[in-house]
């Protein structure tokens, strides 16, 4: 069974935005949410781009430290990064490992707040 369809189809339906990067930070896959949530920085033509082009030298820096810290352990793999006032959102940078825990890249991983306001199993939603 390939199960990379499986996870393909799991990150596409997932609301937040998910940008994935290879080890290099380029951009290699943005799910439909994030192509939405940076149209205005390039959407899907930010695909194979840098992701520190797209943030300020301190962001970078931080960026840059945290996969040197995913690459000390295999225990290290999820780091709180900030929180989100506006969107009352947490924000974590998650590493991406293969199958034998090498580390492969990375994303970063919102968490909304919000409590859902949709009925339970509203099929008609």
């Amino acid at each position: 069974m390939e199960l990379a369809k499986y996870f393909k189809s799991i990150i596409d339906e997932d609301q937040s935005a998910i940008v994935i990067c290879n080890l290099t930070h380029e951009i290699i896959y943005m799910n439909p949410a994030a192509i939405v949530r940076y149209k205005k920085r390039g959407g899907e033509a930010l695909v194979g781009q840098s992701l520190l082009d797209c943030h300020n030298s301190q962001s970078v820096e931080k960026i840059k430290k945290v996969v040197s810290w995913f690459e000390e352990s295999v225990e290290h793999n999820r780091i709180y990064t900030h929180y989100n006032k506006k969107e009352n959102r947490d924000v974590y940078m998650v590493a991406l490992r293969d199958e034998d825990k090498t580390l492969i890249g990375y994303y970063e991983r919102h968490i909304y707040r919000d409590r859902e306001t949709a009925k339970k199993y509203d099929f008609l939603a």
